[in-house]
């Protein structure tokens, strides 16, 4: 298999709508989209209290190759984040120091890997954004093949580029570009209503009466 890199073109969110992403919670977006769109729930931050906010660059490896990876943090764009298909082979580790120091110096969103990573140590000095399903000792090989900007089924969920990538301690979520304005409105009036929510409860409301939970039935004693 070849590496490949398709070319596409696809529309780039403003630094004010990135901004507003930025402050939503994984929970909040994926409940504005239905409560879909949530990858595996394995697929966690490296660095406890890391969060990922940026458009999507996807890469789909030859099981246990990490070749496109290294192309696709060498190509992508400022901001941009890399989210990695692993072809299901969790042993092996897609990404380590180096791959995560070039995203680091070109200044990318983070890396996403429906996979292992290694290095941790050094993963957690350089401070970018890095989520995946754990941490193996085994690397990985080269050159046997990969595809790049592609629609890629990552952690359980398709992601095409320039989908919205946004993660934190409770894990990944991909909101589909066509739908990003839409799930922003949506997402931001979901927050102002748990803000309500919260000051309601700490007043002394208590849940049932916040969220209108239908009333208890009352069964006689038999």
């Amino acid at each position: 298999m070849a590496m490949q890199r398709y070319l596409v073109d696809y529309r780039r969110l403003s630094t004010d709508a990135l901004a507003k992403w930025s402050s939503v919670p994984s929970s909040v977006a994926s409940d504005a989209l239905n409560r879909c769109q949530s990858m595996d729930s394995r697929i966690k931050p490296m660095v406890p209290g890391m969060r990922i906010c940026g458009q999507a660059r996807t890469v789909v490896t030859m099981p246990g190759d990490n070749s496109m990876v290294h192309h696709a943090v060498s190509l992508a764009e400022p901001g941009d984040v890399v989210v990695v298909a692993g072809g299901g082979l969790d042993d092996v580790a897609l990404a380590g120091e180096w791959v995560v120091r070039c995203c680091k110096r070109r200044a990318l969103g983070g890396l996403v890997v429906d996979g292992s990573v290694r290095d941790l140590h050094e993963i957690r000095g350089l401070g970018l954004p890095v989520f995946a399903k754990g941490a193996v000792a085994r690397g990985p090989h080269k050159n046997f093949g990969g595809k790049m900007d592609v629609t890629a089924a990552i952690g359980g969920v398709p992601v095409n580029p320039g989908d919205l990538i946004l993660g934190d301690e409770d894990g990944v979520v991909v909101v589909p570009l066509a739908f990003a304005d839409a799930a922003l409105t949506q997402s931001l009036a979901l927050l102002e209503r748990e803000r309500q929510w919260t000051e309601q409860i700490e007043a002394g409301a208590t849940l049932v009466d916040v969220l209108g939970v239908p009333p208890l039935e009352i069964v006689p004693a038999e």
